[in-house]
């Protein structure tokens, strides 16, 4: 997913049906961001883009759970599909 579409992506799918990420105004400005971190959740998006493998970003994002990586990548694939109805 290239920046532009993860942009495309952050204004059109609904983040608040996915269990694995939350928005909390004294985070980050309000950007979506990994439950209970402040990693936000276009940084696995820039990092897929730049060659990383998921097992890195998990590596170099250590309080990210692997269970909300899928579930992001989960909830993309699923609002894609349901997008194409």
């Amino acid at each position: 997913m290239t920046r532009d579409a993860w942009r495309y992506s952050q204004d059109m799918l609904d983040w608040s049906r996915c269990e694995a990420v939350e928005r909390d105004p004294s985070k980050l400005g309000g950007a979506w961001i990994f439950k209970e971190t402040r990693v936000p959740v276009r940084a696995l998006f820039e990092n897929l883009e730049d060659g990383a493998s998921i097992d890195q970003f998990l590596e170099w994002f250590p309080g990210v759970p692997r269970c909300h990586v899928e579930g992001v990548l989960e909830h993309v694939a699923r609002s894609l599909t349901e997008s194409r109805k």
